[in-house]
């Protein structure tokens, strides 16, 4: 068969402006075989995406070696990161808008979940009369821990019923044993956290839930639009310098996530550490329930719910400076982009 090479060049040069429209990184090795995550309470099922590479080989199989690190979330989990004892940070996707404020570029690439994924309930114990968030004025209300979503989602629920922060103490609970015990114990008058805690209070009716960010509706009620909830971020030099780094990570986050789509109660059950399950099985299928349309489909974070958080640093933060922020320059979707390809998420 004769090849008309003038035919094969004018298609060759024909197909070229599409190649060119999506550049496509090679993916090589990465160029940081050891990566720290610093996080906030690994057993919560927030995290879930990340136990799941974890536990099924996912990060190994990009190449990684990654250490799931407890630094006590929120706030605590951000300084390790800019202290250099961590690479990337596991934690709200609001604290990027809210350090560009402050000249410290912080870029997300993939998200973990699309609704903040908490709970705010008041202690039956405390106050059985509970009637509206006015109530709380005085009170002691847990979090997960200062500058966390659970911290937000309660500042957010105060607003809303006309109180402030400092109307309230907030008082961190770093751990699912030390929130079930603070409310039992009658040392908090009300509480936001993550799951398992909430199911497992509100089954054993030790709280009564208030405000609900589990599911896609009730964190657009409160968040007022489509929110980004956990993300993978990283400071913008640590991405640039990092690419075949961060796309490993993106890859083996959106694994997990196309993994959880179709996955069962005992797939779940067999992955999940048995310490995470607070010695009830079918009390973690039952929060797992609660947020799983919380949970991220392909890893994108959508322009709307980036518009959404800073809203919320807003409202927040009467001091933010919102004007200096350059959202555009807070997330990236490449990553996630390429890895959805990948893995056909």
């Amino acid at each position: 068969m004769r090849i008309d090479r003038r035919k094969l060049l004018a298609v060759a040069a024909a197909s070229l402006p599409v190649a060119l429209a999506r550049p496509v990184l090679a993916q090589g090795k990465p160029e940081r075989a050891r990566v720290t995550i610093g996080l906030g309470m690994p057993a919560s099922v927030g995290c879930l995406p990340l136990t799941i590479a974890d536990r099924l080989g996912y990060f190994t199989s990009e190449g990684l070696e990654v250490e799931l690190h407890d630094f006590g979330g929120g706030l605590r989990t951000i300084q390790a990161v800019l202290d250099g004892n961590g690479d990337i940070v596991a934690g709200a996707f609001e604290h990027t808008i809210s350090l560009q404020g402050k000249n410290q570029n912080y870029q997300a690439f993939v998200q973990l979940g699309r609704a903040a994924q908490v709970a705010l309930g008041v202690a039956t114990r405390s106050l059985p009369g509970f009637r509206s968030v006015a109530d709380l004025r005085g009170r002691r209300i847990g979090v997960a821990a200062l500058g966390s979503l659970s911290s937000m989602v309660t500042s957010l629920v105060l607003q809303r019923g006309g109180l402030l922060a400092q109307d309230v103490q907030l008082i961190e609970l770093s751990s699912p044993a030390v929130a079930v015990h603070a409310v039992r114990a009658g040392q908090v008058d009300a509480i936001c956290h993550q799951e398992p805690v909430m199911t497992l209070l509100e089954m054993k009716a030790d709280v009564r839930i208030v405000a609900d960010t589990r599911s896609l509706k009730g964190s657009q009620e409160l968040f007022g639009g489509p929110v980004v909830g956990p993300c993978l971020y990283a400071s913008a030099d640590y991405v640039q310098k990092h690419p075949q780094t961060v796309q490993a990570l993106a890859n083996a986050v959106v694994h997990s996530l196309k993994w959880l789509q179709t996955a069962g109660p005992s797939d779940i059950i067999k992955v999940v550490p048995e310490a995470y399950l607070l010695g009830d099985r079918g009390l973690y299928l039952a929060s797992f329930n609660k947020v799983r349309e919380g949970i991220a489909v392909d890893g994108l974070i959508s322009d709307e719910g980036v518009r959404t958080a800073l809203r919320t640093v807003r409202r927040l933060d009467a001091a933010f400076k919102g004007e200096r922020v350059n959202l555009a320059r807070t997330f990236t979707n490449e990553f996630s982009r390429r890895a959805k390809e990948k893995y056909r998420a």
